[in-house]
């Protein structure tokens, strides 16, 4: 199973421009892939990703400002003229359902395919999404309007096995390999226990990616994502302009990189940066102030976990 990784197809604020698109990115992780917010313009940045439409079959949407959604309604049409059958589910603050439906209606546009809405409310810590492969949480950031936060994290895996081991021990056959994966020890035929450890390797290291966009300078937060082995965080402004960032619910680049260093995240990658702003390298320098393994966001590079 190949590593999780993140594809940011728009990493600025407030309006597109010619270089610059809102927010939005791609989670592949566990062979899900998992559209997270949707400015203008994503449909265009997923055809340069190279990534199949087909493949997204979850959204998640932090909040109802226009520059995380406004490219949601042509993405979900773009689906349906494709010929898209396989259902899809969006994760969203209450409001964006009735959004969509009152534009699909009044275009008179009937879906080939179906979505389903779970509608996001809570204030506390919520798991929204609990399968074989992955987990899904919500959390509550602190912005002008109701926002969230999203946490995914892999579910462990079953155990490798040593065929070499294992090839020495006669009384284990293939039908014996699901046990032995999920971590139990071996009983041969004369009654001897064979230790798991022995015949298996370790299974790969649990992998966790937060995303935390729009909020202000919110230390609550760190309880939720501590240890996460990537943090996005929004870094609207620089400290120069930290008296405008609380004005309007935002981050400075050295409050993210504080927020990383409480959380002990094993790198920060910043994003969501105001488009005065034309030195991206900027906020790297200001967050590598106080916190050591930190990256920008650039449109199309993919990051790994």
């Amino acid at each position: 199973m190949k590593k999780p990784s993140l594809t940011i197809l728009g990493c600025h604020s407030s309006i597109p421009t010619e270089k610059f698109y809102p927010t939005a990115q791609i989670l592949e992780i566990k062979g899900f892939y998992n559209l997270i917010d949707c400015g203008e313009g994503t449909q265009v940045q997923i055809r340069k990703s190279k990534i199949k439409f087909n493949k997204i079959i979850n959204i998640f949407i932090s909040h109802l400002h226009g520059d995380h959604y406004f490219g949601l309604i042509g993405l979900l049409s773009t689906f349906h003229l494709l010929g898209r059958e396989k259902s899809i589910t969006i994760y969203a603050p209450k409001g964006l359902k009735e959004i969509i439906n009152i534009h699909f209606k009044l275009s008179y546009t009937k879906l080939k395919y179906y979505i389903y809405y779970i509608e996001l409310s809570s204030q506390e810590l919520e798991k929204i999404i609990d399968n074989d492969k992955i987990e899904v949480y919500s959390i509550p950031l602190n912005h002008r309007i109701y926002t969230n936060g999203f946490i995914f994290k892999e579910k462990p895996s079953n155990r490798k096995l040593n065929i070499e081991e294992i090839k020495k021990i006669s009384s284990i056959k293939i039908k014996d390999y699901k046990s032995i994966k999920l971590g139990l020890d071996f009983k041969t035929n004369n009654g001897k226990i064979i230790p798991n450890s022995k015949l298996t390797f370790d299974p790969p290291k649990i992998l966790s990616y937060a995303f935390c966009s729009d909020t202000s300078f919110h230390i609550p937060i760190v309880k939720y994502i501590k240890n996460v082995d990537l943090l996005y965080h929004e870094s609207t402004f620089l400290k120069s302009e930290e008296e405008k960032a609380i004005k309007t619910g935002h981050s400075t680049a050295y409050q993210a990189a504080y927020i990383a260093k409480k959380a002990n995240v094993k790198k920060l990658l910043l994003g969501h940066y105001s488009n005065r702003f034309t030195n991206i390298e900027l906020f790297k320098k200001e967050a590598k102030e106080i916190f050591y393994n930190v990256e920008t966001s650039v449109p199309l590079k993919k990051y790994y976990l």
